[in-house]
């Protein structure tokens, strides 16, 4: 859903920006290995100890690299499979990243198994939404569906109210109830889309047997 829109906008925001990077060399895979330690970083090293403001602010400033390496490829006029493969990749260790760091903190100081359990659900389902659509077209399907909660609204949710959250530690109350909503949000919301998924995929391959199988009797 925010695919469409938000993606757009920031790339528009962002072109001035690769285009500086390419004009001193910075190549677009470098771009995605940076961005994603970046993230890495920001999310195990802050999040475990509760740190949600900072960590999310360390997180926001390295998750935009994901817009500006694709920018970069397009004005190169060198997209490649490999830097799609390898952006692909590298975004789902930056989310397994962000929801493992909040699970260790519910795991532990967090004192919250079932919470600590929701962001496991979240970070599994997830990676197992981006599988099904991968699958999909890997044997020839469109999966042509928008799903409910699909990664960016998983990325917009999450860090929001991390970012929120974090500003207990400066006096704001209440807040901190902010990031047990959004995970059941992002946990509920991933499931749906799961479904819309493969139920899509189940009927995209049922049209496509069914073509075949015309083509082949005729």
């Amino acid at each position: 859903m925010l695919n469409k829109y938000a993606r757009a906008f920031f790339t528009r925001v962002l072109t001035p920006f690769a285009a500086l990077l390419i004009r001193i060399g910075v190549s677009p895979d470098a771009v995605t290995l940076v961005g994603t330690g970046g993230v890495v970083a920001g999310a195990l090293v802050f999040y475990p100890q509760g740190e949600f403001f900072w960590g999310t602010v360390v997180i926001t400033l390295f998750v935009f690299s994901d817009l500006v390496d694709g920018n970069m490829a397009r004005q190169l006029g060198r997209s490649s499979r490999w830097g799609a493969f390898l952006d692909s990749t590298l975004d789902r260790v930056a989310d397994s990243a962000i929801f493992g760091g909040l699970a260790l903190w519910y795991a532990g100081r967090g004192e919250s198994l079932i919470l600590c359990a929701m962001a496991i659900f979240c970070l599994a389902s997830g990676q197992v939404v981006s599988y099904t659509k991968a699958r999909g077209e890997a044997i020839g399907l469109p999966v042509d569906v928008n799903g409910l909660v699909e990664r960016a609204e998983r990325l917009v949710i999450t860090l929001v109210a991390c970012g929120l959250s974090g500003l207990h530690a400066f006096g704001v109350p209440g807040v901190e109830a902010l990031l047990p909503i959004a995970l059941w949000i992002v946990g509920i919301g991933s499931a749906v889309t799961l479904g819309q998924r493969v139920v899509t995929v189940r009927r995209e391959s049922a049209e496509a047997d069914a073509i075949a199988q015309g083509g082949n009797s005729a």
